[in-house]
């Protein structure tokens, strides 16, 4: 009955996720693949956005390596957000009780703050490791083993952890706990016993995908099997008008890819699909601990919607957004405020947007009059 539903965005500051996967306060958004995918790197960003935000973070690393857990501490330090981060480990080198003790210890911890109405991110790296610890804790009090050894109660101890995030009514504080718990696959293995018990607990997961991540497309988001189940209510309004088309795009445009390898003559309108699909992919790509912020982001969207940004090369990219930035931080402060009120761009907006973006664009000798 103290339960709100979910209606206040939580930013990341990735592109892919902020506007494909939008994640709300009081949230469950699983991230899962395989090792090495960019994980922890995903939730650590996610961290880094919440600086000046009033979000308190909480990072509970279990059994991870001692070197890796200060590593993101480093991290964490050096982008100066651990004054509002509090790091929970129990490294490898601790004992399984320990491991498995840890991420209720983290809960409790940001309990305590939602309660006082603050928001809080809690980052769990990883659930793989703490049910590992739980089989280990398990078959040593000689409890009966189940499906790969693990015993009957593991998805009802993930359960009673994940099912503490929540968004709390104004008159019980109006606090939340958004949780992203990590989960890691075995060969792109969605369906093992521990990944599906915890898609099913969650609101949502974000896959990360082995072959993009090889082929260096970074965050390596796989946008076909990621998806947010409540966090759309929360997305702000601009982003909803932007991201239908963009997605209808992209998907495609996948589709295409995979047909225009076998031919040597493509018509007209395939290699406009083709080249608006690569403009996307381009843009949601993204370096490690660069968030970038909500107007910047719904401004590149926007661009990329009315096609300015096809025939920009990959060289001049990140200049074609700092442009867009420029634009965004002194011609267009109305928009800015509009953005974030949580109103949607108007006609007479999006036209004076569009000529604008153009103007910088060409200005900046990032394409010719011609290209847009």
């Amino acid at each position: 009955m103290a339960r709100a539903p979910v209606a206040v965005p939580l930013q990341t500051g990735i592109k892919a996720i902020d506007s494909f996967t939008p994640i709300g306060r009081g949230q469950r958004e699983l991230i899962l693949g395989d090792r090495q995918t960019g994980k922890t790197a995903l939730a650590v960003d996610a961290i880094i956005n919440q600086k000046n935000t009033g979000v308190i973070c909480i990072y509970c690393a279990i059994a991870q390596r001692g070197t890796a857990i200060a590593r993101v501490v480093d991290n964490l330090k050096k982008y100066d957000v651990m004054k509002n981060t509090i790091v929970v480990a129990a490294s490898g080198d601790e004992t399984a009780g320990m491991q498995y003790i840890a991420p209720y210890a983290a809960t409790a911890i940001g309990e305590y703050f939602m309660e006082k109405g603050k928001d809080v991110l809690v980052v769990y790296d990883d659930l793989t490791a703490h049910a590992r610890a739980y089989r280990e804790l398990s078959l040593l009090l000689r409890r009966p083993p189940g499906r790969e050894a693990f015993p009957g109660d593991i998805f009802y101890i993930h359960s009673r952890l994940l099912e503490r995030s929540t968004r709390l009514k104004p008159e019980f504080g109006g606090g939340s706990l958004t949780a992203l718990p990590i989960v890691e696959t075995e060969a792109q293995n969605m369906s093992a016993y521990i990944p599906t018990n915890i898609i099913s607990i969650t609101d949502g997961q974000i896959y990360l995908s082995s072959p993009m991540f090889q082929k260096g497309i970074l965050p390596a988001i796989d946008t076909g099997r990621s998806v947010s189940r409540v966090g759309g209510d929360a997305q702000l309004p601009a982003y909803s008008a932007l991201v239908g088309p963009l997605k209808l795009a992209f998907s495609q445009f996948e589709e295409l890819e995979s047909f225009a390898k076998f031919r040597s003559h493509l018509d007209a309108e395939t290699e406009r699909q083709l080249k608006r699909g690569r403009a996307i992919r381009a843009v949601m790509q993204q370096k490690q601990f660069a968030p970038v912020p909500v107007v910047e982001q719904i401004a590149i969207l926007f661009a990329t919607t009315e096609g300015l940004l096809d025939n920009v090369a990959d060289d001049m990219r990140e200049k074609a957004y700092r442009a867009i930035a420029s634009l965004m931080k002194t011609k267009h402060r109305d928009t800015t405020d509009a953005i974030l009120h949580r109103e949607k761009l108007t006609p007479e907006r999006k036209k004076a947007l569009a000529e604008d973006i153009r103007s910088a664009l060409i200005n900046e000798h990032v394409v010719t009059a011609k290209q847009v």
